[in-house]
């Protein structure tokens, strides 16, 4: 990265910020309405719960949470209370919802942070591998392994796996973040905590995995038929540093294109994955609150979700300026 580039990045960085403030506040209003769009009556829902469902407990639950006001004075008072990061309190857990989102999050995190890890280096050296012979052996199988597990549902993937792993060669557990009867601390947590975590991350990994093979062969193959490629061949640079410096430079733009993307599409996925191996993250609480009809609580994870998607497509456009230099601006 040019020097000039270098002393650009802060005022490029600060304009995005405040691009990303204004879409959060975006975000915020339209999730609101949409929540409260949405049919049925959340007072009853609590009071549904708590087994009461007269009239003066239902006056008193509106009057608690505000549903007694007009649309627009509830609006007004929730972006108040998101600028000074106060979230609301989940009714369902009697909680504030900052202090249980910041609890799952970690959970949510480590689970699609090492999916996308995996997910990323694995679909672009296997996309390399096949895109060296194309037709050959090796470019069918991996073809036709990616394929396959593209075209499988996330959930269906999860069940085999937990049949195969966890019930019929009892290798690897099947539910839960780590072992809750016995009490570890220090290395042996965190080695329990990677065990657990084997299903669920490969689960969501192959899926994106399999895209990312596609793409990354497909993006070689077109690189390789660039002139500048075929120069450095003519100038008796080796097969290897031609296919790693020289093709796969170029050819990692698309990826890092629907890598950002992607990266913040985890969470959504990991709904599935998190419900069917009882991991304790974000999308298992997003789904608990929605049968809850916890709104607070959902309008939480939902701006939280929204915030992380964001970040992540900053950083995209950070790697390009890294990654292609006739990027100057973002």
């Amino acid at each position: 990265m040019t020097e000039s580039r270098l002393h650009a990045m802060p005022r490029l960085i600060g304009w995005r910020v405040l691009k990303m403030a204004l879409m959060v506040l975006a975000i915020v209003v339209v999730n609101f309405l949409l929540i409260h769009a949405a049919p049925g009556d959340p007072a009853s829902a609590i009071a549904g719960q708590s087994g009461q469902a007269d009239a003066e407990f239902m006056r008193q639950l509106r009057e608690q949470f505000g549903l007694d006001k007009p649309l627009p004075v509830q609006l007004w008072i929730y972006i108040e209370r998101v600028l000074t990061f106060d979230l609301g309190v989940s009714h369902r857990l009697q909680r504030p919802v900052l202090t249980v989102i910041l609890e799952r999050l970690p959970a949510t995190l480590l689970l699609t942070g090492s999916a996308f890890l995996i997910a990323l280096s694995s679909g672009i050296a296997l996309g390399v591998r096949a895109a060296r012979k194309p037709g050959g052996i090796a470019d069918t199988v991996i073809m036709g392994v990616s394929l396959f597990f593209y075209a499988t549902p996330l959930f269906l993937v999860g069940i085999v796996l937990v049949l195969v792993f966890g019930v019929w060669l009892n290798w690897l557990p099947t539910f839960g973040m780590e072992t809750v009867d016995v009490p570890l601390h220090g290395l042996a947590r965190v080695l329990d905590v990677a065990w657990h975590a084997v299903l669920p991350v490969v689960t969501l990994a192959v899926f994106y995995s399999a895209v990312y093979v596609r793409l990354t062969r497909a993006s070689m193959l077109e690189v390789s038929s660039y002139p500048f490629v075929k120069t450095a061949r003519a100038k008796g640079a080796t097969e290897h540093r031609v296919t790693w410096v020289h093709v796969l430079r170029n050819a990692l733009l698309p990826v890092i294109t629907l890598a950002g993307i992607q990266a913040g599409h985890l969470i959504g996925g990991s709904v599935l994955v998190e419900t069917v191996f009882a991991w304790p993250g974000i999308g298992s609480l997003a789904f608990e609150a929605l049968i809850a009809r916890d709104y607070d609580l959902l309008l939480g994870i939902f701006l939280c979700t929204s915030v992380v998607v964001l970040v992540f497509n900053l950083l995209t456009d950070l790697l390009y300026l890294v990654f292609d230099p006739r990027v100057q601006a973002l």
